[in-house]
């Protein structure tokens, strides 16, 4: 699929072209498949102002995108091939014209959020370990920096292997090369003999991004295999268009698999994650016990809800990459103007200058104006070192405006 705006009519006539494709369950006899038909009661499928609301249309219609359907797209759950259809369209658009994957070359899914994207990539690797080198779960470690989601924690522990988290310079939020070398060391001794390696295409707190390029080498000396995960949650829909080099995308070859959140900067429901990996790595993640579902399941979810899908499909068709692009720009430029007044007032903070995130060091703005403006915190057990400002749409001008004199304000006295 090549990205392009498209008009709100086209949008709903693809939509609902799909809905149509889908099996009905108010026109079919279907006696075999419990859920997806949502409870009439609480749920008016035949409500008027659905005719004009493709994503509300879609999420009453409840359509169950379980498996991976860019892995199995003729064999998955023909129930509701239609909408499943506008997924593997997303997964493509997304792989190919963001992440420049080539064509067909990336299989995925629209995951509940980053975090179980992110678990998905340490469950295909770990699983990979296992199959093709005999190892065991205490073997297998995952190299990620102290500035990383908090997931991948989650995910070590839910999959019992080792995190191995590394300490990152307080200024650059970089990975310390020292500190890098002396935990693959103790790794090593305390007998982890295959790693993965996650790298930030953003940082939550930070908006900070890995230099992979920098690390790699020190992991090669090692010795050790290796497989490299993006975490894009925050920064995927951001990063890719503010740094035309991104070296975290598909077109670097260490990059095997990229997790992204629409439901962050593509300002998506909340439960629109993404994963994508390149072709034959998902068969590691196959559940060969769901021989009842069509085409096997591959993901940690199961059953969900194919509106997700649309969602993301909708926003990224209703801006079109030029409309994006400007969108992102507009923040850049917002961004770049609340640091000049950082500075004029000489308040520290850090910013990648590819990302809307602005992390200001504590004890320069009042804290309780960082709470009136909820600012997030590092750290809400008194300790806090930082807070953060994420630039949005709806933050832009008078938002920011306000904040910045009441700032002003207070530091005057």
């Amino acid at each position: 699929m090549k990205w392009k705006k498209q008009t709100r009519e086209e949008i709903k006539t693809r939509v609902f072209s799909a809905l149509d494709e889908n099996r009905n369950y108010d026109s079919d006899y279907i006696l075999g498949i419990p859920g997806s038909y949502l409870d009439t009661e609480q749920f008016y499928r035949d409500a008027d102002f659905l005719k004009d609301a493709p994503y509300l249309k879609t999420f009453i219609n409840n359509p169950n995108h379980i498996g991976c359907h860019t892995l199995t797209e003729d064999k998955g759950e023909d129930l509701f091939r239609g909408t499943q259809k506008m997924e593997i369209e997303l997964i493509d658009l997304v792989s190919e014209e963001i992440m420049n994957a080539g064509p067909k070359e990336i299989d995925g899914y629209v995951a509940p959020g980053g975090t179980e994207a992110n678990i998905q990539a340490l469950w295909i690797y770990r699983n990979y370990y296992k199959k093709e080198f005999k190892a065991k779960n205490a073997e297998v470690g995952v190299i990620f920096s102290t500035d990383s989601h908090y997931s991948f924690y989650k995910g070590c522990n839910l999959l019992s292997v080792n995190p191995l988290p590394v300490e990152v310079d307080f200024e650059t939020r970089q990975i310390d090369p020292e500190n890098l070398k002396a935990t693959l060391a103790q790794a090593k001794d305390a007998g982890i003999k295959y790693l993965v390696i996650n790298v930030n295409m953003s940082t939550t707190m930070f908006g900070s991004v890995d230099d992979l390029e920098a690390i790699l080498p020190i992991i090669k000396q090692s010795g050790l295999p290796y497989k490299v995960h993006a975490d894009g949650a925050f920064g995927g829909f951001i990063y890719p268009f503010t740094d035309p080099d991104n070296p975290l995308d598909f077109r670097n070859p260490e990059i095997t698999s990229i997790t992204l959140d629409a439901h962050k900067m593509l300002m998506a429901p909340y439960g629109t994650g993404m994963f994508l990996i390149r072709k034959d790595w998902m068969h590691y993640a196959a559940t060969e016990e769901a021989q009842y579902v069509q085409g096997l399941d591959y993901t940690i979810c199961g059953s969900r809800n194919g509106a997700q899908a649309v969602s993301i499909w909708m926003i990224l068709t209703t801006h079109g990459p030029k409309g994006w692009r400007k969108n992102i720009q507009s923040l850049m430029d917002e961004a770049d103007r609340l640091c000049g007044e950082f500075d004029d007032l000489g308040i520290p903070y850090f910013r990648n200058p590819h990302m809307n995130i602005i992390t200001t060091k504590a004890g320069f703005i009042p804290e309780d104006l960082c709470y009136k403006y909820r600012l997030v915190s590092d750290d809400y057990t008194g300790k806090a070192k930082w807070w953060k400002i994420v630039v949005m749409p709806h933050t832009k001008g008078e938002v920011i405006d306000r904040f910045l004199e009441e700032v002003k304000t207070r530091l005057k006295k």
